[in-house]
């Protein structure tokens, strides 16, 4: 018997299309919270997981544009650390 795992946290970065940008943005801030630039993160169910990846395949090219989804077991499961300039500023402001 396989193992089901119930992740409940993700850490998501993209490099998409220039074209595309904002509608990814969009639907990553509507499931995430904007971490910085193209990074986002936030507590993810496994059927908002789902709902989540069909509306990103809603809006990207498959051909051109990389997703990446880091899907964790919970928010407590990591370290983390930032180098050189941290500011309050989510990146936000880079999307016009």
């Amino acid at each position: 018997m396989s193992k089901i795992n119930n992740y409940n946290y993700a850490f998501v970065f993209y490099d998409v299309n220039e074209k595309r940008v904002q509608r990814v943005f969009k639907v990553c801030k509507k499931y995430l919270s904007h971490f910085q630039k193209s990074v986002f993160r936030g507590e993810m169910s496994p059927s908002k997981l789902i709902s989540f990846k069909k509306d990103l395949n809603k809006v990207i090219d498959k051909n051109e544009d990389f997703i990446c989804i880091i899907k964790m077991m919970n928010d407590n499961v990591f370290g983390e650390e930032v180098l050189g300039v941290s500011s309050n500023s989510t990146g936000e402001d880079l999307i016009i």
